[in-house]
């Protein structure tokens, strides 16, 4: 008989001391071994709360799943720490003397503390995390922006006392959902966008990934949900980001797109809030959002159908904002636009946002936008431009404004926003979008009624547009000082 892989693994004798000992075990042994964890895990699971695997018992499960999947007839997989001492329950019945040696004087003690690890073996996954190359094999001079699947997604869960469990990393792919559950019955969901770039030392940076963790918070009381504490989200952003760090894109070759999710997952037939939430983030590599890059887009005035009402969920990123414009933006490609350009639900003449990103207006040395009142996303890229043309010297105009009767009120300030009329787009010198996936992108004609209004600037970029796409970047890839403290650097 073939002898297979050869594994250098710890084992218990029977005083309970620890020494390493070779065995020579086949890769048909291990195989069974691996399934019939199954049944094994979910009696522990039962018996007691799993926590946050030990290194040590990740690194045999490592070696065993190496061990089931290796090609070789003679591989050393040399996992020399010790397991974690513990409690040898169960019975296996139909395996070899050297499977059950393996599996009870090593799988067993770490299965109490790795059932959650034990879990990503069952879906199938060869290889737990040890890849040694920097980047994932990739084309990474043509990256657009769709999804990559990547290695590693993270998940939690809270009940209805609204406390999330500690959570952690699991392989990237499909979820468990009830066809009850509240998001997918009554949209009971919120996403966030943010994302990670990778210096040119090879560290990476996060930017301002509070602030999605706040807009998340605001979000879920509006869509009566519980949200993680800042600290988590922040903390499971910075797991899922160095899980996944192979993926993070070579400097100057684009970004890691972080996308967390909030839904309600549990099961509600009436109307109702869920009674079990589920968070969690997932990520992809991504370069430019609109095919055009840096280079101008092309939108379209829409005046019939609206992305939101006064009252509405308009200023949070519930996923139901977002369906609701794809009817538009379909017409709008169709006709050869990049996107729409959305008016206000009652006087149809004030400028609100396009599809998914923020509208500037430059006239002289004035930089105005929509005034936040419910209706629009209050983005965060948005907020971020103000700060960084507010350190350039530009003077910004904002007016508030009475959210249903849009009556006008200068408020005094050194920053200000407004109303911003349809008109207005007429003279203006540049018009620009901003969002956490397009960055800045210059517009270069807008349509309404009919009518074009083309923007000249060098190779049709405006000066202000280009000026704040370089300042920005600049901080969030690191090449400049951060005054403003946004960036996180990970290690």
């Amino acid at each position: 008989m073939a002898v297979g892989p050869k594994c250098l693994l710890p084992w218990h004798g029977s005083d309970g001391g620890s020494a390493c000992a070779q065995r020579a075990t086949t890769a048909s042994d291990l195989a069974l071994v691996v399934v019939s964890l199954h049944g094994l895990a979910r009696r522990l699971a039962r018996r007691r709360a799993a926590p946050q695997p030990a290194a040590p018992a990740a690194a045999l499960l490592a070696a065993a799943v190496d061990a089931v999947h290796s090609d070789s007839e003679s591989t050393l997989f040399d996992v020399t720490a010790s397991a974690p001492k513990g409690p040898r329950h169960g019975k296996m019945r139909g395996f070899s003397s050297n499977a059950r040696q393996f599996a009870c004087a090593n799988l067993l003690d770490c299965l109490w503390q790795c059932v959650g690890r034990v879990k990503i073996v069952l879906m199938g996954i060869s290889w737990l995390g040890r890849q040694t190359s920097e980047f994932a094999d990739l084309d990474w001079e043509n990256l657009g922006f769709g999804l990559v699947q990547t290695d590693y997604m993270y998940t939690t869960k809270c009940g209805p006392d609204g406390n999330f469990d500690k959570g952690g990393m699991v392989p990237f792919g499909p979820i468990e959902m009830n066809p009850a559950s509240g998001v997918l019955n009554y949209g009971q969901g919120l996403f966030e966008g943010l994302k990670a770039y990778r210096k040119t030392d090879g560290s990476i940076l996060l930017f301002r990934p509070m602030e999605n963790a706040m807009r998340m918070q605001t979000g879920a009381e509006r869509m009566c949900m519980p949200a993680p504490p800042v600290e988590q989200f922040v903390d499971a952003v910075k797991q899922t980001v160095l899980a996944n760090k192979r993926w993070v894109p070579p400097t100057g070759k684009g970004s890691l797109y972080i996308r967390p999710l909030l839904v309600g997952s549990g099961a509600v037939l009436g109307l109702a809030p869920a009674p079990e939430y589920t968070f969690l983030i997932f990520a992809s590599p991504v370069g430019n959002y609109f095919k055009e890059g840096l280079a101008p887009i092309n939108l379209i005035v829409e005046d019939k159908f609206h992305r939101a009402t006064p009252g509405g969920t308009g200023g949070v990123k519930t996923i139901g904002n977002y369906a609701s414009v794809l009817m538009a933006q379909k017409i709008a490609k169709e006709k050869g636009y990049s996107d729409v350009l959305y008016l206000d639900a009652v006087e149809k003449k004030y400028l609100e946002e396009v599809s998914s990103c923020n509208i500037f207006v430059v006239k002289g040395n004035v930089i105005s936008t929509p005034a936040i009142k419910g209706t629009i996303l209050p983005g965060i890229t948005r907020k971020s431009i103000i700060d960084v043309a507010l350190s350039k010297g530009f003077q910004l105009t904002i007016a508030l404004c009475d959210e249903y009767a849009f009556l006008l009120k200068i408020h005094k300030s050194t920053v200000e926003e407004r109303l911003v009329s349809v008109d207005e787009l007429l003279d203006a010198d540049e018009v620009f979008c901003t969002g956490t996936a397009v960055v800045v992108s210059p517009v270069g004609s807008i349509t309404y009624q009919g009518k074009r209004i083309e923007y000249a600037g060098k190779q049709g970029v405006g000066a202000v547009s280009r000026q704040l796409y370089t300042s920005l970047t600049s901080l969030q890839m690191g090449q400049v000082e951060d005054p403003m403290g946004w960036t996180v650097q990970l290690n």
